[in-house]
Formats: structure tokens, C-alpha cells, sequence
């Protein structure tokens, strides 16, 4: 019972009805007002892209491009495509991340086992500080370096560039598979072990089936990396029949006007897949980030 209730009750008066709200219940509004700010910087240009792309090109130039399209032009949808090759282009996009992502799941949690596994050998421990220096070496100083090994191996085109994204990762997704190895108790590896198991077989049968919120943090990661990603493609694929969304989508600015509607349309068809990825692995996200964090 509350102490409060009790004290009342032998005291003869009347006890309070219903729970007293502690300092912890009240609302917070200034953390309210900051996370309504920063949905709306979401909000807010995901509306103008929508907005933009069924708008023809006489509505976009009569009103300041918050209004809704009256009437609203399907057939924004139907020009974008047709005009960069949407289809091809998306399907180059779709393989290069997809490689990307798988490549960049089994690769880097790999070499996150081998660092967590042998933490007790100073050559493991000099890899790690080695892969920490990685993330400090901006990308722009080490593209073109890249570029003309690529060109000298002759994988100059997607495969250099799933090759890049795979590779270029390896930094910052190890350490997010180190943090979350360090949580699996060495334990379940030593029973399997005993049971006859190799280290391969150990880390395929038991830990990999573990590291599945990882895996997703890691693989959204590594998508929205592929998926989105501008400069490497442009500088490394020469044919234009195998170049990316994001570059193709460049087509819609040229020298003297650029067509607003189709651009936005074309983002818009771009946005998708990246959206429906995060919806199915938003869960695993968090849980994955969560638990690598917390050892």
C-alpha cells in the first residue's frame, strides 16, 4: 500500500483518489516541441516531393510549391521512366546493392569473429586499431587511387563499384559485429565445440544465426549506402547503359531549365524500395543497435 494512503487511513481522514503522477510521468514538452521540429524536417520536403510530382509544369510555376496538384498529372510517373530508362537503371541499382549488402553482412562479420575471438593476440588488436584509423581517411582522398586500380583489374563498372561498397564498409560495420559478438557468451561456441564442431562450422551453425539484428543494422546500412550513392558510379562506369539511378537521374537539369516534375517523380520511384526495406527492417534495427551498445 502507499505509504501516503496508509498514513491517511489511520489518521482517520480520507485517502487521495487515484494515482499521484511523479516527476517522471509528466509530459515533457520541450523534448515534444524538439521531436515535432525534427519530424518535420522529415515531413515537410517528403511532402514537396510528393506535391511536385504530380504537378504539371504550368502549376509548378503559378504557386510557391506547397500547393496540392488540381488536377493531378499521372503522367509524370510514365515520362520519367521512359526518358532515363528507368527500368534498366533500377535494375543495375537493384544488383550492385543487393551484392553490396550481402557481401558486406558475411565479409564483416568474419573479420568481427576473428577480432572478438583472438581480442588476447596483439596482431588482432593491431587490425582493430588498424580498421578504427579507417574511418578518419576521408573517401574522396582514396577514389581516385581506386578508380585506377579498378581500371588496371579491368572491374571497372558495377562490379568495381559493389566491390568498393563491400570493401569501403568493412571499417564501421566490423566494430558494430565487434560490439554485438562481445554480448554472445563464449559458452554456446564451447558446447559446439565438445559436440565436434569446427570454427567455421561454429560460426555458421552457431553464432552467425545469432548475429541476426546486426545483420539487419549492418545490411541497411550498406543498402542505403548502395542505393543511394552518386560519386562512385559516376567516375567509375563509363557505359551508360549500366550506370545507376542516381546518376542517370541528372538528366532531368539541363543547361538552361530543369523539369521539376519529372525529376520528382523519378525520386519519388527511387525513394521506394529504400522505404519499404526500412519498414520490414526497422525492428531489427533497433534491437540491433540497442544490443550492440549495451555489452
Amino acid at each position: 500500500m502507499n505509504p501516503g494512503v496508509a498514513d491517511a487511513a489511520l489518521e482517520g481522514g480520507s485517502a487521495p483518489v487515484g494515482p499521484r503522477r511523479g516527476r517522471l510521468g509528466r509530459p515533457s514538452w520541450p523534448l515534444t516541441i524538439l521531436m515535432i521540429a525534427a519530424s518535420l524536417t522529415v515531413l515537410v520536403p517528403l511532402y514537396f516531393t510528393i506535391v511536385m510530382a504530380f504537378k504539371s509544369p504550368a502549376q509548378i510555376g503559378s504557386g510557391s510549391g506547397l500547393e496540392f496538384p488540381s488536377p493531378i498529372v499521372w503522367d509524370n510517373f510514365a515520362r520519367a521512366w521512359e526518358m532515363v530508362g528507368f527500368g534498366r537503371s533500377l535494375m543495375v541499382t537493384a544488383l550492385i546493392t543487393v551484392f553490396s549488402v550481402a557481401g558486406a553482412i558475411v565479409v564483416c562479420s568474419m573479420v568481427a569473429y576473428a577480432i572478438a575471438r583472438n581480442w588476447h593476440r596483439r596482431a588482432y588488436k593491431v587490425a582493430y586499431i588498424y580498421l578504427l584509423s579507417g574511418l578518419f581517411v576521408p573517401f574522396t582522398v582514396l577514389i581516385l587511387p581506386l578508380i585506377k586500380l579498378t581500371a588496371m583489374l579491368g572491374i571497372d563498372g558495377p562490379v568495381g563499384v559493389t566491390l568498393i561498397h563491400i570493401v569501403g564498409g568493412i571499417a564501421f560495420n566490423s566494430l558494430l559485429y565487434i560490439a554485438f559478438l562481445r554480448s554472445i557468451p563464449l559458452e554456446l561456441e564451447e558446447s559446439a565445440r565438445i559436440d565436434g564442431a569446427t570454427t567455421w562450422q561454429v560460426f555458421w551453425r552457431v553464432i552467425f544465426p545469432l548475429l541476426g539484428p546486426m545483420n539487419a543494422t549492418v545490411g541497411i546500412f550498406a543498402f542505403l549506402g548502395a542505393w543511394n550513392d552518386f560519386l562512385l558510379p559516376q567516375m567509375m562506369i563509363a557505359n551508360p547503359e549500366l550506370q545507376t539511378l542516381p546518376v542517370v537521374q541528372q538528366l532531368f537539369q539541363g543547361e538552361f531549365n530543369t523539369e521539376y516534375n519529372l525529376a520528382f517523380a523519378s525520386y519519388l520511384m527511387a525513394m521506394v524500395p529504400t522505404l519499404i526495406a526500412f519498414v520490414f527492417a526497422q525492428k531489427w534495427v533497433m534491437s540491433g543497435v540497442m544490443r550492440g551498445a549495451i555489452k
